[in-house]
């Protein structure tokens, strides 16, 4: 769960939490004066209607009657001792109704839902020892309707859920630019730079605190570039020296092949560390994947040391800059072939490819003892070799780590692992061009 989901839900759940206990507090508050208000009017009804025909001779009680009925839906009927009727006390708030009608009309009044199968709000009240019926429309009572409360609460959730993405999202999108420019630093791009001028001061300081990081990782970036590519300059003339005074010195010739290859070595290490400082920016174009590892494996022409198939399709393209990704493919060669070899001390190499959405990955796998588990994540850290003990390495420990920079420079990703049935596998993924 990213941090934003779990600010919302928090969120969502105190809010909606919220809501439900207001709304619940305002049917309880709401409840008593809205029963007591409704008994009210009908008590005032009853009173009024008693008022009228006490005080009314028969022909004015009729006329009475028929206007109470046309106008305000109110009917006044003889009350007979055999009529039927179903209670109108069936639940707390029509029960709190009936009691605050008997509290003002008497202990005798009746309250009914229905008489003699006619529906409505029924009263029963006495007009001088006279019993009477007086019908009202059952609205006048009615508490507040299940579906009012359902729709209100409704878009009070639906309100408070769009809230809280908003207030989630503000919340987290300082935390979001953090863990992105975190990132590109990761990648090895120390050019991000986080607003300082925020209005939230821990936010701020967080901000200021990053940038100053990033600048000095630049700098400290930039002087080890510098310092790398000044040693393996510097180094260049005295190793040209010594192989010159080699070829007219040395008179053994077996003498003067090894320290030949011994200077060659220093070369290629040399090599290593200018390809390891090289800066970070690359052009990205339109490349030929079969073309470059048809270059790169040229290279390898010994059979007795490294065979290499390739399975990749003419047509595949990908975005890359041609001489990184030759680097990259080269130093995968040459680590095979020092690394890679099968118990007749030929290292087999196999370049395949998958297309996979807008990405291509680039798999080279030899056929080796490969690594153990546990080194593997290591392979890529300058100056590691995955076995120790190997003093015979010729290597600077430099390959891995220059392809894992080369192929990020290139907005790809590295990764190795150890084949099912032996062997390593390095795979590379870059975008695939259009």
């Amino acid at each position: 769960m990213t941090l934003f989901w779990r600010t919302f839900i928090l969120l969502a759940v105190l809010l909606c939490g919220g809501i439900f206990a207001w709304m619940q507090t305002f049917r309880a508050l709401e409840f008593e004066p809205r029963a007591v208000q409704a008994a009210r009017q009908l008590a005032s009804l009853v009173n009024l209607s008693r008022a009228g025909l006490r005080y009314a001779d028969a022909i004015n009680r009729v006329t009475l009657v028929k206007t109470m009925s046309d106008q305000e839906s109110v009917k006044i009927v003889p009350r007979e001792p055999n009529d039927k009727y179903e209670p109108f006390e069936v639940d707390r708030f029509s029960r709190a109704v009936g009691q605050e009608l008997r509290s003002r009309l008497g202990p005798d009044t009746l309250v009914a839902n229905s008489v003699n199968g006619v529906s409505g709000l029924w009263v029963g009240f006495n007009i001088e020892h006279d019993p009477f019926w007086l019908q009202a429309d059952p609205k006048r009572v009615e508490a507040v309707a299940g579906s009012t409360y359902f729709v209100w609460t409704s878009i009070a959730l639906i309100a408070t859920l769009l809230g809280s993405a908003v207030i989630a999202g503000l919340i987290n999108r300082p935390l979001k630019e953090l863990s992105f420019a975190a990132s590109r630093i990761r990648d090895g791009e120390f050019e991000s730079r986080l607003d300082e001028q925020t209005m939230t001061s821990e936010i701020r300081e967080v901000n200021m605190g990053f940038n100053r990081m990033a600048r000095e990782l630049a700098k400290v970036e930039e002087d080890r570039a510098v310092m790398l590519a000044g040693i393996s300059h510097d180094l260049r003339t005295p190793l040209a020296r010594m192989r010159l005074e080699t070829e007219m010195s040395v008179v053994d010739e077996e003498a003067k092949r090894n320290m030949a290859a011994d200077i060659d070595q220093l070369d290629a290490i040399i090599d290593k560390f200018m390809d390891y400082a090289r800066p970070g920016e690359v052009k990205l174009v339109p490349v030929h994947l079969s073309s470059v590892v048809d270059r790169e494996l040229s290279a390898f022409r010994d059979p007795a040391q490294i065979r290499i198939e390739s399975r990749v399709a003419i047509d595949t393209r990908v975005m890359a800059d041609d001489t990184e990704l030759g680097r990259v493919l080269g130093n995968l060669f040459e680590n095979a072939r020092r690394y890679g070899r099968g118990i007749d001390g030929i290292a087999r190499v196999v370049v395949s490819y998958a297309r996979t959405g807008p990405w291509v990955i680039v798999s080279v796998r030899d056929h080796g003892p490969g690594v153990p588990p546990q080194k593997l994540k290591q392979l890529t850290t300058p100056f590691f070799r995955g076995d120790a003990a190997r003093t015979a390495a010729t290597g600077a420990g430099l390959g891995l780590a220059i392809v894992e920079k080369a192929v990020q420079r290139m907005g790809g990703s590295f990764e190795i692992a150890n084949a099912s049935d032996g062997g390593l596998v390095a795979h590379i993924r870059l975008k695939r061009a259009p």
